[in-house]
């Protein structure tokens, strides 16, 4: 992000720094009330599973509505256009739906505290600690990536060297984490999303007004570099990187839709652990249900600013022409706002923006202190000791995991669409661990050696095509590098998985109970429909089925 880096960008007056202060202090007071709430670390990690489903359920779509929403999409939609789509509708929504009806009933029936203790429960130890520390290292990677936008946003206002507006940017993530716990991000959570939607909402609907309406962006994209093809969601050749039509189309559908999406919805503990935090069964089937209905009109708000940017702002519109000049994909958003917003509005939408890299931030770390916590450290080096202990070391190893994030920010700012850093590190993580367990969720003869060796190849395969295609050994531009990646991580864990189960001994059926789908008896799975969950409108598999034809009608429509 180099025109961040080099000068103050952004022209804020004493009206915008005063609603950015009252922001902070709603931020600040939410982390102190929830303080009040945590006696033991059950609460401090998960809530003490007490939440009501439309908080979650908010909770779940702003936690991922950081740096991967608003810079890194926007990003993709300035560089690729209307196939960025493909994130939230291909993407996105239908993993989304999966998780709610098929996966949150074991997840949270089965009460465990993360996903690596579920891992642990189906496969043993091995897998159980492959997946803790490779999912802590994720994390610590990510929330990097948000404090840099975050920082980046104080350099922009203030003029800050980019290092301290990153310390700062750190500490006033922290404060409140450390404060509250799970209950304080996700109310943030609450509070950031809708702020998020009040501050893009007006830059899309000035955006669209200042190039003409939707006929003078169709206009402009199709004269630009790229032209028609980024006004179609398929084939969506220059994004996957396939010139070949079939294999762009096999590439998002497999790759993007099936491998990296439910890797990551599915498995990611950042997102399960908002629904995990729901009071009851029907709660947390439904909170990735009721996070699908945003989800589906996110592009609009995020996408379509991108690509206003990249045909309305002449510093980007000369950088997507030459692929030179001190700017790049990444400043789409924070051109378009120092364009168009006057002062007052600018301040709503700096907030939001602010708002969407905390929510990131502290999605990663609250999900880390977590598994960091229960998987590593009360697992394998300090066992046995009182409730109070870990609370104490909960807050602590969240100080530590922002320093390290301080150190990995400075690895986003090497890329100049923030989404290629995103996808890569999903393929290494999460593609191999959904495979492992999908594979060990739906066929019991799978075994612990399997559940381990599986997941070490599986992100072994995904780290050599990227540095495969790094060194152009194979030549995959765009973001077919993680596409592939993905689906490579993903084959070469099931045949692994498969040729050692058959090499190795199974656990008896008396211990796969809860934890296999088959061995698992149906009303164990199946959510309570009487007291606060009564209701047609509360039944899960009827939100969800109204979530997917909306998602196919979108398709079809912007196809």
């Amino acid at each position: 992000m180099h025109v961040l880096a080099q000068k103050q960008l952004l022209d804020a007056n004493a009206v915008d720094y005063a609603l950015l202060a009252l922001y902070f202090a709603f931020v600040l007071g939410i982390g102190l009330l929830a303080r009040r709430a945590v006696s033991t670390s059950l609460d401090f990690f998960l809530s003490g599973r007490a939440l009501p489903a439309w908080v979650t359920g908010l909770a779940f779509i702003a936690a991922n509505l950081g740096a991967i929403e608003i810079i890194g999409m926007s990003a993709n939609g300035a560089e690729y256009g209307m196939p960025t789509m493909h994130y939230f509708w291909v993407g996105a929504v239908p993993a989304m739906l999966f998780l709610g009806v098929v996966m949150m009933p074991f997840y949270y029936g089965s009460k465990v505290r993360s996903v690596p203790e579920f891992m642990f429960r189906r496969f043993g130890r091995a897998a159980h600690l492959v997946n803790g520390i490779s999912f802590a290292l994720a994390q610590i990677l990510i929330a990097g990536i948000n404090l840099y936008l975050l920082a980046s946003i104080v350099n922009a206002l203030l003029g800050w060297p980019l290092w301290l507006s990153i310390i700062v940017a750190a500490l006033i993530v922290l404060s409140y984490i450390t404060l509250g716990g799970l209950s304080a991000a996700i109310y943030n959570e609450v509070l950031q999303f809708f702020v998020i939607v009040a501050a893009l909402l007006p830059l899309t609907v000035i955006g669209l007004v200042k190039v003409g309406g939707v006929s003078g962006l169709v206009e402009k994209v199709t004269a630009s570099k790229g032209g028609a093809e980024q006004l179609s969601a398929w084939p969506a050749t220059e994004l996957t990187g396939f010139q070949n039509p079939v294999l762009s189309v096999l590439g998002v559908v497999f790759g993007l839709g099936f491998v990296l999406a439910f890797g990551y919805w599915t498995t990611n503990f950042v997102e399960v652990q908002r629904a995990m935090a729901s009071k009851s069964m029907s709660a947390a089937q439904r909170t990735p249900i009721i996070g699908a209905f945003p989800k589906l009109l996110i592009p609009f708000i995020v996408i379509i600013p991108g690509m206003i940017a990249a045909v309305a702002v002449p510093e980007l519109a000369a950088y997507k022409q030459t692929g030179q000049g001190n700017v790049d994909y990444n400043d789409a958003i924070l051109l378009l706002m120092r364009d168009l917003l006057p002062n007052g509005i600018l301040g709503i939408a700096l907030a939001g923006l602010l708002a969407s890299f905390m929510a990131g931030m502290a999605a990663n770390l609250s999900s880390f202190n977590t598994v960091f916590t229960y998987d590593i450290w009360q697992s394998y080096v300090v066992r046995d000791r009182d409730d109070r202990y870990y609370l104490r070391f909960g807050r602590g190893v969240t100080i530590g995991a922002t320093v390290l994030a301080v150190g990995t920010a400075f690895i986003a700012s090497g890329y100049s669409n923030l989404m290629d850093y995103l996808q890569q590190l999903f393929s290494f993580f999460n593609a191999p661990l959904f495979a492992t367990f999908i594979l060990g969720m739906f066929w019991k003869r799978m075994t612990p050696h399997a559940g381990w060796s599986g997941l070490v190849l599986g992100t072994a395969s995904a780290v050599t095509v990227f540095a495969l295609a790094k060194t152009e050994v194979l030549h995959l531009p765009g973001q077919g590098a993680s596409f592939v990646g993905a689906g490579a991580a993903f084959v070469v864990d099931v045949v692994v998985s498969v040729l050692v189960s058959l090499a190795t001994r199974p656990k008896p059926d008396s211990e796969l109970v809860g934890l296999v789908y088959s061995l698992t008896p149906r009303s164990s799975l199946k959510a309570a429909t009487t007291g606060e969950d009564a209701g047609w409108y509360r039944r899960p598999g009827l939100l969800a089925g109204i979530a997917l034809v909306i998602t196919i009608v979108l398709n079809i429509v912007f196809g």
